[in-house]
């Protein structure tokens, strides 16, 4: 026999057999086990709270010019239209945001695998 015809059969013997393919983490577990794909989860998440605590704060500071304005205490009037512009500004954002976080979900859901 050839030796060369021998070497193939050999190398196929220490070959690393077709590893299967794994299933999907949850969430957490991706967190937890790569750090990269956690960087980038945490920037996502971090988009959205710092959306929402941006509509919080916004929409206090409207009730806090509302109740100045109220009791007389408010000395330039000028500044409750302009929170309420930023406050509605804020709410559109995260409209947008959440808007587009559901259409990226959907186009998942369209995807074959």
């Amino acid at each position: 026999m050839d030796t060369q015809s021998i070497q193939p059969i050999a190398q196929m013997k220490t070959m690393e057999p077709i590893t299967p393919i794994r299933p999907w983490n949850s969430l957490e577990d991706i967190n937890k086990t790569d750090g990269e794909q956690n960087q980038e989860l945490s920037m996502f998440g971090d988009i959205f709270k710092n959306a929402v605590s941006q509509v919080y704060e916004t929409q206090a500071e409207v009730e806090e010019k509302q109740y100045l304005l109220s009791t007389g205490q408010l000395d330039d009037a000028h500044s409750l239209p302009i929170a309420e512009a930023k406050a509605a500004l804020s709410v559109n954002v995260l409209i947008g945001l959440r808007n587009k976080a559901v259409e990226a979900y959907n186009e998942f859901m369209k995807m074959n695998i």
